[in-house]
């Protein structure tokens, strides 16, 4: 079965470009309606009708500039920064001066405050500032003094609007690793699949074709020894490190994760679940005793599939370990949310330590033919081992 490119899209600010873009016509509505209320007191309102006209129709044609990243260009914020500003610089030709000293509202009104969080959104918090700097003094020029008012006016856009481009660059990094990290994850699995299926096929051949050759001499001896090298060489590669992510980034729709999956036969199957002991059975010998419940034990066909290929693994380790006279008996327990199967042998055990050694030399059999199998799976793997007593591996799948 084919495997399946997996792609995630994740985006942590482009919920913001949808609220700026709600946002700017909100107050394009607001600024209007504010004009509407006062009109009378406006001594040339035609200033004003003229300009909201161009709000208007500019509002609602650079809603697409809005809506992300990539559209949101230095040009298109420059000319929106001059829309605002030039609002801001006309209020004194439409309104008298006594309601712009007493607090009256600019032509654009809090219209203005989309702009420069669009700066923010788009280039982080020193864009920002450079808007929201431009704003206060077109604030302060347009009524003629800085009053309190105004400078609470100004300080209060350029703090929001810094610490909004403040949390953008946070957030982008942090989706940059997030991004990382799962494709890390992704890459990990996958490699720990192909390390599986390499140590159940390659490498024991490997190692048997070494054995074979050293004990036959000759030109099998050198047959042997290339085989071991061989077998050295993949194995380092095996358990070497992760190759280059591939993490990239949408400027529209933020960062991509791209992962290999492997294919979910328990949910792409159509076939029933699998009796384990039909496919346990073929493991029994005359040297492997196999004990099984009277009723079928079914799984879902990966469940099944992995915890087979996991007693395999053990039962190799068996042959491999404890030599060609050892006994091994293999026990299915069926319990309401479990299946339990345990796989005993009668060998001379691991030595303490062993494992991990083994691990570091790159034979990493029970680390990802066992464990790294009944993890996949959700389950778990127990390995109790005594000196001269034998070794008892206990798998643990969930149904």
């Amino acid at each position: 079965m084919a495997k399946r490119e997996r792609v995630m899209r994740m985006s942590v600010e482009q919920p913001l470009w949808r609220a700026l873009s709600a946002y700017r016509v909100l107050t394009m509505c607001y600024a209007i309606g504010l004009f509407v209320s006062a009109y009378d007191e406006f001594p040339r309102p035609e200033v004003a009708i003229a300009f909201l006209s161009v709000l208007f129709v500019w509002t609602l044609a650079t809603l697409p500039k809005v809506a992300n990243e990539a559209s949101c260009t230095k040009r298109f914020l420059a000319a929106d920064l001059t829309v605002a500003l030039t609002g801001i610089l006309l209020t004194p030709v439409a309104d008298s001066h006594d309601r712009i000293v007493t607090g009256g509202p600019t032509l654009p009104s809090i219209w203005t405050a989309g702009s420069v969080l669009a700066f923010a959104i788009k280039g982080g918090w020193r864009w920002a500032a450079f808007a929201s700097t431009l704003v206060g003094v077109a604030n302060v020029v347009q009524r003629g003094a800085l009053s309190q008012d105004t400078l609470h006016n100004v300080l209060l856009v350029w703090v929001a609007s810094i610490a909004i481009g403040y949390v953008v660059e946070v957030a982008r990094a942090s989706e940059r690793t997030l991004a990382r990290a799962l494709e890390i994850e992704a890459t990990t699995r996958e490699r720990e699949r192909l390390a599986r299926d390499i140590h159940d096929s390659v490498l024991q051949v490997l190692a048997m074709v070494q054995r074979r050759g050293s004990a036959l001499g000759g030109d099998a001896a050198e047959l042997g020894r290339m085989a071991g090298e061989q077998e050295v060489a993949l194995r380092t590669l095996v358990s070497g490190g992760l190759p280059p992510s591939r993490v990239s980034e949408d400027a529209t729709q933020g960062a991509l994760v791209r992962a290999i999956d492997e294919p979910d036969e328990s949910a792409e199957s159509e076939d029933a679940p699998r009796d384990l002991r039909a496919l346990l059975t073929p493991y029994a010998t005359a040297k492997v005793t196999f004990s099984e419940p009277g009723a079928p034990v079914l799984l879902p066909p990966s469940t099944a599939k992995e915890l087979a290929a996991a007693v395999g693994a053990a039962l190799d380790n068996v042959h491999r370990h404890a030599g060609e006279t050892a006994r091994a008996w293999i026990l299915i327990e069926d319990e309401p949310d479990t299946v339990i199967v345990t796989v005993r042998d009668d060998g001379p055990g691991i030595p303490e330590g062993r494992l991990a050694q083994a691990e570091g030399e790159g034979r990493m059999g029970v680390a990802l033919s066992i464990r790294g199998r009944l993890r996949d799976i959700g389950g778990t793997a127990e390995l109790i081992s005594i000196p001269g007593q034998g070794t008892e591996v206990e798998l643990r799948a969930p149904k």
